[in-house]
């Protein structure tokens, strides 16, 4: 019997994903047409024995949270529960703080899942993997090439090359390690504990030793402190090279959700794969519909008028409604916008509700990896470069009114504004 637990952060995460984790958590933001989880909850869904799906987070619950678990139940036949934890503890404490729940009906493996991360979820692969490498009980991460410059922005992995051992393990190194990088997704057996326990264990007794250091007022932070366990830094780096941590490289698609514009490039990952996993999901040109080139997804509520261009790369929400003539190109359009006659979008987010003229053309730039580098990943860009707003899509907060024949270049808008004017490399605050 198996389990699957998603890791999804909590309010004070996600702060890179403004302005739009503030109408929604950023784990029910849409990436091609449904919630970032639901493409971890399908994955999950399609391992024979994988009985239940914890989320694992610090979002209070909340109405979205609760009706998505409800219907994605019902579609996927399977148990999902919400674990909410009383303060953020990292990746291996929120897991150990909940481990009676994970353990409990005996799972033989469980999978822990970060919910920003887009990709193919090679689930039965990394299953098959570790029954063939090292013993019963050993852990697996899953790991892809990057280029070298961009390997240090994410966990790095020195492996044993005929064995897939983990022999080395850093967490954003200052000089190069290695091309293999953590892709947030692992495969361990009830084994883990003991290892996040000894850390747990230590972290108290450090605190017994030095109990004021950095923390003002112990009493209520001290608990929280031994609680708050990193896997990757304090778990991973001291069980490499004990021969029980290995790791499987994918050579399928992989990419970090961590700033808006990375979800656009999600995006079009996933729209790629419907393909293969969901095609009736993928809209085509038809008598009397829009013109589409490339991968879109429309959901079926959007009103879409036959003369507009749709395409490459385009997910439109319920309710959308475009009129005549648009053209939108690289976009995500959220429920209930409207693109009016002629509008032009490109490369940009469009926030729920919101309203773009007639005429008025949208554009950002794209934050995609360099094409010519089959290892290149996306950079998460700081929003500022030397003083200035980098280069990056254009996004749109709810509620957002541009009027008609202006020009909104590489901005953010934050929701509820009526803008009046053209604006570019801008906040609007």
């Amino acid at each position: 019997m198996l389990k699957a637990v998603i890791l999804i952060g909590g309010p004070q995460k996600g702060t890179r994903f403004r302005p739009l984790s503030f109408e929604v958590p950023k784990p029910l933001f849409p990436v091609a047409g449904v919630p970032m989880l639901q493409h971890h909850i399908e994955a999950c869904a399609k391992v024979p024995s994988m009985k239940e799906i914890l989320l694992i987070g610090f979002y209070q619950p909340n109405e979205e949270l609760t009706r998505f678990i409800c219907s994605a139940q019902q579609e996927f036949k399977i148990s999902i529960r919400y674990l909410q934890e009383y303060a953020a503890l990292g990746t291996g404490g929120g897991i150990y703080h909940f481990r009676d729940q994970i353990l409990s009906g005996g799972p033989e493996a469980f999978f822990i899942m970060n919910a920003d991360v887009c990709s193919e979820f090679p689930l039965p692969e990394m299953l098959n993997f570790q029954k063939e490498h090292g013993e019963p009980s050993s852990f697996v991460i899953l790991g892809t090439t990057a280029n070298r410059k961009q390997s240090m922005n994410y966990g790095c992995i020195v492996e044993n090359q005929q064995t897939n051992e983990v022999l080395h393990y850093v967490e954003k190194p200052s000089t190069f390690v290695s091309d293999i990088i953590n892709c947030g997704i692992y495969l361990f057996t009830p084994e883990i504990f003991q290892h996040i326990g000894a850390v747990f264990q230590k972290n108290q007794q450090d605190m017994l030793l030095y109990p004021y250091e950095g923390d003002e007022q112990t009493n209520g932070n001290g608990w929280h402190r031994a609680e708050a366990i990193r896997l990757e830094q304090d778990i991973f780096t001291a069980l490499a090279g004990q021969g029980k941590l290995y790791v499987y490289k994918t050579p399928a698609f992989w990419s970090q959700i961590k700033s808006a514009g990375s979800a656009i490039y999600a995006s079009r990952l996933y729209l790629n794969q419907y393909h293969k996993t969901h095609p009736e999901r993928l809209a085509t040109t038809e008598d009397g519909g829009p013109r589409i080139s490339g991968n879109v997804y429309i959901h079926p509520t959007a009103n879409i008028d036959p003369t507009a261009v749709l395409g490459p790369n385009v997910s439109i929400g319920t309710g959308v409604t475009i009129g005549a003539g648009v053209r939108v190109r690289e976009s995500i359009i959220l429920h209930g916008a409207t693109l009016q006659d002629h509008s032009c979008v490109l490369n940009c987010i469009v926030g729920w509700d919101s309203t773009i003229g007639k005429w008025a053309r949208v554009e950002g730039t794209p934050s995609d990896p360099n094409p010519n580098d089959p290892y290149a990943k996306i950079d998460s860009e700081t929003l500022f470069r030397d003083g200035k707003l980098t280069p990056s899509i254009t996004i749109l907060g709810c509620n957002v009114t541009i009027p008609s024949e202006v020009i909104i270049l590489n901005s953010i808008v934050l929701p509820h504004k009526d803008l009046n004017r053209s604006f570019k490399n801008q906040i609007i605050l």
